[in-house]
């Protein structure tokens, strides 16, 4: 049935008049005659007994008009569908340079999964146009909430070619008057030099850097030895990793997000993802 049939139908139905219902509907007066007379073949039945003060409404007619006026909310509700829906949520998401590169991709992956309309723009950790950030729980701001979602140990690692490289699992004590490469910003290299300190031992301190990345590459060219976490370690193939016989260091990693903005849809969209990602 043609929709405009109906609601040329509930025009004149609710307006007991072929010529306000025509000027409702846009149509010359001689069209909504047409319409209402192919409605009432197309059903069979007479809607509208016309006199000249306007029209009278048959049983038929209170029989449809229900049912005409639910039928076109149905089509109003199906044509709005989808208007107010965002084509897409942008999110500009920071992470921290030197967490694990294969978790950081499944977990963005895991955020497409359970919400397809993310649209992701990746910054740095230190970008302030970052809406959010996969980062360390040591670095969550006073105002943000923490998601955790994974945590790395640190492992010692060697030169393939070092000594160390041929043991299964070394005493803390064997690291003593080693060449070391010290992360300055590294709560478990500072954690170690501490416990070999309070031993009564020492590592000789042959290099500082900033960044975990930076310490890979010396170790790589056999400049010392040091810890990492085993993210970092994911693009380390020429490095060997010994077990150290002492208390396990490690870090998480995880979501921030502002609390005050947490209410926004997109962020809201990814602190659900967040909560259903489980780490196989």
């Amino acid at each position: 049935m043609d929709v405009r049939l109906l609601k040329c139908f509930v025009a004149v139905f609710e307006e007991r008049s072929m010529t306000a219902a025509a000027e409702r509907c846009f149509v010359s007066q001689p069209s909504l005659s047409s319409a209402i007379k192919q409605l009432e073949a197309e059903l069979e039945v007479q809607l509208f007994v016309r006199h000249k003060r306007g029209v009278d409404l048959t049983d038929q007619a209170h029989h449809l008009y229900p049912l005409a006026v639910q039928a076109l909310g149905q089509l109003n509700k199906m044509s709005s569908l989808f208007a107010n829906l965002p084509a897409s949520l942008p999110l500009k998401l920071a992470n921290f340079h030197d967490i694990s590169p294969s978790l950081f991709a499944k977990f963005i992956a895991h955020c497409k999964q359970q919400q397809p309309l993310f649209k992701f723009e990746l910054l740095d950790d230190q970008d302030t146009q970052a809406q959010a950030r996969l980062s360390l729980d040591v670095l969550k701001q006073e105002d943000e909430l923490f998601i955790p979602l994974w945590d790395e140990d640190y492992v010692l690692c060697v030169p393939q070619q070092h000594e160390l490289a041929k043991q299964q699992q070394v005493e803390i004590a064997a690291l003593n008057n080693y060449d070391f490469i010290e992360c300055v910003a590294c709560e478990a290299h500072q954690q170690t030099l501490s416990l070999l300190a309070s031993q009564g031992f020492a590592v000789n301190l042959v290099a500082k850097a900033q960044h975990k990345t930076q310490v890979k590459h010396l170790v790589s060219a056999g400049v010392g030895i040091s810890f990492l976490p085993t993210g970092v370690l994911e693009t380390a193939a020429d490095l060997q990793q010994v077990k150290l016989l002492a208390p396990r260091m490690y870090r998480s990693i995880g979501l921030c997000i502002k609390a005050s903005a947490s209410a926004k849809p997109e962020l809201s969209a990814l602190l659900d993802a967040a909560k259903t990602w489980e780490l196989n």
